[in-house]
Formats: C-alpha cells, sequence, structure tokens
C-alpha cells in the first residue's frame, strides 16, 4: 500500500516481547477461577494454642487468618483479597498482605490498611475441644 510504511523488524519483535508481559498483569488483576470469600460451612483449623495471644496464624489451605487478643479471644477473616480475591499468603505480625496488588490489612480487626483493598470478610469463629472452628457469618 502507498503512502503506509511496513513495521520494521525491531517493532514487530518489541510488540512480541510485551506481549505475554502484559498477559501476566491482566492474570494477577483477577480473571483465573472464582474463589469464594468464605468457607461454606464450618472448618476445624488447628489447636488454640497454635495462636498465641497477641498473634495472628493464617491458615493457608483454607485461606483464612485467625487472631487472637490478649483476653484470649479470636477473630477470623477470610484471606482472600476483596481487591480482586488473590490469595494472600503473607503474614507481617498482624498485617497480611496481598501479592498482587500490595493491599495490607489488619487481621485483628479486618480493616483495610493500604488501597486497593476493601476490609477482609469476617468469619465466626469458635473453639470446640480445643480446635479452632470458623464458619460464615449469619
Amino acid at each position: 500500500m502507498p503512502g503506509r510504511s511496513a513495521a520494521s523488524r525491531r517493532t514487530v519483535l518489541r510488540g512480541m516481547a510485551l506481549t505475554p508481559v502484559a498477559g501476566l498483569g491482566l492474570t494477577a488483576c483477577g480473571g483465573g477461577e472464582e474463589r469464594p470469600s468464605q468457607p461454606a460451612g464450618p472448618v476445624g483449623l488447628g489447636t488454640e494454642g497454635e495462636v498465641a495471644p497477641g498473634s495472628s496464624k493464617p491458615f493457608r489451605d483454607h485461606d483464612i487468618v485467625v487472631s487472637r487478643d490478649g483476653n484470649g479471644s479470636f477473630t477470623a477473616y477470610s484471606t482472600l483479597c476483596t481487591h480482586a480475591s488473590c490469595p494472600i499468603s503473607q503474614l507481617e505480625g498482624t498485617k497480611p498482605i496481598c501479592p498482587c496488588h500490595g493491599s495490607e490489612f489488619d487481621a485483628t480487626a479486618g480493616k483495610g490498611l493500604r488501597e486497593p483493598a476493601a476490609p477482609l470478610t469476617p468469619l465466626s469463629v469458635e473453639v470446640r475441644n480445643g480446635t479452632i472452628v470458623a464458619r460464615p457469618q449469619t
């Protein structure tokens, strides 16, 4: 076609090199499999001794973080990021950090500390015969 310049070899190769990177970016922003934000029913997580007073512990197999205050009371939240449902696997003290976009949360109160995410989904939690059990809030 007259008046239309052909793409240079460099332009074509650059475009080919960036295509997989763009795909990874889109994958990190969602897409993938949709995961429920909370368990379907009661889930036994571990013994109450696994969570020391004043600390938090992630139960990665169930996407749940459990915290215990100084009085021994437990709280539990889903660790699926509320921004893009990424499973949160990093915990610094009582602060879960999402690997997808860097959202940070307070595991003791579920509130978001760093955007883009909203607060974590709260779960009901109790101790039955020494085992921590979490379930959806009713």
